[in-house]
């Protein structure tokens, strides 16, 4: 509920960054169209303002960023003194990462009540850049009602105090600061972090171990809990505590497991390395704090002002390794892959996310057709680490895709190896994905022992539960086992379409056709303009006499373009209908049996979007 209400208050600045994007200047609507707007886009072509505009703004629609800047600043020279196109040109400079760009854009606007916001985190950033914190904290004074534009505010001002050198009057303005409950994690972690780099110990153990103890505030900002988590562990080791410093991780490993610089800090602590606070000046703070409400606001929909926040961060902090691999997924969400693929090499190498960026560096590579340059990039990262789980599920991954299936047993069968007699519960999915590969090359006798591997880790996995319970229906052997697996998994996960129409096809392949009408149509609607789902329920109407229904779902199938095997099929269907029914009589196992892949709705075994994204 409390995640919900913060994301509430993101609407305000969002429907503000929009605006601009959805107003047509009044200019505009007076312009003819130009003829260049019907031809693909060529900016030495632009000849009038209309065209210039409505290329910017398609360009823009798109997020091709690089291009709507172009396109604005052209529109810009037609009528230089036009708002509206300047306040868009602005937001897509700093979207873009042109902060020295969007900042002179910025000081124009500056008295422009419809952009405060953004002109005022953008001139306070460039100050705080400069050095200039009494400049910027006469900038960052805010006295209006919104909790988010508060709170952001207050903590750069906070930090900007810090920077002038009055950590203490910054660390009692956060303190005094006054609103919801969720105003915690952030007012505690930054307390903390001024603390620190003011040497004041005392202070800083109190605000960042509050930040720890925070479970509802870290549920909402996972990332800000997990540097709060890094900041007292650091502190404590380097203070010579090891103890309480790795109790300080495993505290913070209850909440989010398997958080790869988390990982790397337990070992580096571990090792007795020296230790470094990721914080260490203004500069970084200020960085931190667009960071951690960027990443609190992190969600599909919210792009714009994420990346306004997060490339404002960035301009601080350039070698901030979760900025730019949060930078890169939202680059990857937003089907900008070349983006994203620049952003994770940028990495810093001596970072602990640089094996994290590696990683989604071979995804993004695969997802955009360099599919061999991917396999080699991946299969480097395996023979540098082997121990490292997550590079063969990466590999995995794109092998799946590629429908290499041979390939993809052999890599699962070598991260089996690598995991050793005893596998952790986090292990299941490396046992499933080598049942996937097993039952696609028709190898059952191999598949079946994976998914029950994987099942004995994690009993109550939905997607294992749903892919081994449809295989054994699909193969007419362990019915009621397979049927009570699947219904167990809609129990876990009702609201997945996918495992619904296992369980609709499952009462199909048992001739239960009004049970599977019920199912079907009910995948149908969850996962509205999937072939696969659309072709089982005009199987399952003709069984049940909806002849007509059953041939206009089976047309609907062809036009989702389902798999160009199926296209023969389907087509027979809509000519000939169904044959007759047969009894069902349960068979044996056939191992060589076609069945029709299981979809469990997973995607990649990595993805930095959500503040759940931490790889498995």
């Amino acid at each position: 509920m409390r995640q919900k209400h913060i994301l509430r208050l993101l609407c305000g600045v969002a429907l503000l960054v929009a605006a601009s994007l959805s107003a047509v200047p009044q200019s505009f609507a007076e312009d003819k169209p130009a003829v260049e707007e019907a031809k693909p886009f060529d900016p030495n072509s632009v000849s009038s303002f209309s065209g210039a505009f409505l290329a910017a703004r398609t360009a823009d629609v798109d997020k091709d960023l690089d291009n709507a800047t172009k396109l604005y600043r052209i529109a810009l020279d037609f009528e230089p003194d036009n708002v509206d196109v300047k306040q868009r040109l602005m937001i897509t400079m700093l979207m873009n990462g042109d902060l020295d760009g969007g900042v002179k854009l910025a000081e124009e606007l500056k008295s422009d009540s419809s952009v405060e916001r953004i002109t005022t985190i953008a001139r306070a950033v460039e100050a705080i850049r400069k050095g200039q914190y009494r400049s910027a904290q006469k900038i960052l004074n805010y006295d209006g009602p919104n909790d988010l534009d508060r709170l952001m505010n207050s903590l750069l001002l906070s930090w900007a105090k810090a920077g002038e050198g009055n950590p203490k009057d910054a660390i009692a303005s956060i303190d005094a600061m006054e609103g919801p409950e969720w105003f915690g994690i952030f007012k505690n972690y930054h307390a903390g972090a001024i603390a620190i780099a003011a040497g004041d110990k005392a202070t800083a153990r109190k605000h960042l171990n509050d930040a720890v103890l925070d479970r509802n505030g870290g549920s909402a900002a996972p990332d800000t809990f997990m540097r709060s988590v890094m900041a007292l562990a650091r502190l404590e080791a380097r203070d010579g505590n090891k103890q309480k410093a790795l109790d300080t991780i495993a505290a913070g490993e209850t909440l989010i497991s398997s958080y790869t610089p988390l990982e790397a800090l337990r070992k580096s602590i571990e090792d007795g390395k020296p230790q470094e606070q990721q914080v260490r000046n203004a500069t970084q703070g200020a960085a931190a704090v667009l960071f951690s409400i960027g990443a609190a606001l992190n969600r599909d929909g919210a792009e714009d002002i994420v990346s306004l926040y997060l490339q404002s961060a960035r301009a601080l902090d350039p070698d901030s390794a979760d900025i730019l691999v949060m930078l890169g997924g939202i680059a990857e969400n937003l089907k900008k892959t070349d983006r994203a693929i620049e952003l994770y090499k940028s990495v810093p190498e001596n970072s602990p996310m640089r094996r994290l960026s590696e990683l989604q560096l071979g995804l993004s590579l695969a997802s955009v057709g360099r599919v061999d340059e991917a396999k080699k990039h991946l299969k480097g990262l395996i023979a540098l680490d082997p121990k490292d789980i997550r590079s063969y599920l990466a590999y995995g991954s794109v092998l799946s895709d590629a429908k290499d299936y041979k390939e993809m047993a052999v890599v699962y069968d070598q991260a089996v190896d690598a995991i050793g007699a005893v596998p952790k519960r986090g292990d299941w999915t490396i046992f499933f994905q080598r049942g996937i590969a097993y039952e696609r090359l028709k190898i059952w006798d191999k598949a079946e022992p994976s998914f029950r591997k994987a099942l004995e880790l994690n009993p109550d996995q939905p997607q294992v539960l749903n892919y081994l319970g449809y295989s054994w229906v699909d193969m007419s052997i362990n019915l009621e086992e397979g049927l009570g697996m699947i219904r167990k998994a809609v129990d876990l996960k009702p609201d997945d379409g996918y495992i619904v129409d296992s369980l609709g096809w499952a009462y199909f392949r048992l001739n239960r056709f009004d049970d599977a009408v019920t199912e079907l149509e009910r995948a149908a609607e969850l996962m509205a303009g999937d072939a696969t789902i659309n072709d089982h329920l005009g199987d399952a109407y003709w069984r049940v006499g909806r002849k007509l229904e059953a041939v206009f779902q089976w047309n609907q199938a062809l036009e989702l373009k389902p798999e160009e095997a199926d296209i023969p099929k389907i087509k027979a269907k809509i000519e000939s209908g169904l044959p007759p029914v047969e009894e069902k009589v349960p068979a044996a196992a056939d191992a060589t049996k076609e069945t029709k892949p299981k979809k469990s709705g997973r995607k990649r075994p990595f993805q930095a979007r959500n503040p759940d994204r931490h790889p498995p």
